[in-house]
């Protein structure tokens, strides 16, 4: 009923969570991830489009891990430090979802992990499974 999805492709987690999770073999549910290096463990520095670019990149790895694609993502939750950086960070997301673009929620919250900008988590139906 449920699988554990984790590739080295993405960061390994820095809590009690995982990267991703299977559920009922027809949903991939990924871990909220923040710009972190999947080799590194260490922060991809820069500006909220560096940051997004970065974590967009994990989330494909993980999904991809689990049978899945961008282009299968249903439901996405955007959490920004700055709402002001909305623009910016969306610029990014439009380039890695174009016309498949998946429901969303963007929400501002006062501090996220290690201080980054930005945190994305992701649902996707994972096909044949």
């Amino acid at each position: 009923m449920k699988k554990i999805i984790h590739t080295e492709k993405a960061p390994a987690p820095v809590g009690p969570y995982s990267q991703g999770v299977l559920a009922s073999t027809a949903l991939l549910f990924t871990a909220g991830q923040i710009p972190l290096h999947p080799r590194t463990g260490q922060l991809v520095q820069g500006d909220i489009r560096t940051q997004t670019r970065q974590v967009l990149e994990n989330i494909g790895a993980i999904l991809e891990s689990g049978g899945a694609s961008l282009k299968s993502v249903v439901k996405t939750t955007v959490f920004l430090t700055d709402m002001n950086e909305f623009a910016a960070m969306n610029e990014v997301y439009e380039e890695f979802f174009g016309d498949s673009a998946p429901a969303r929620s963007t929400v501002e919250v006062s501090r996220l992990p290690r201080d980054v900008k930005v945190e994305i988590e992701a649902v996707a139906v994972v096909a044949n499974q």
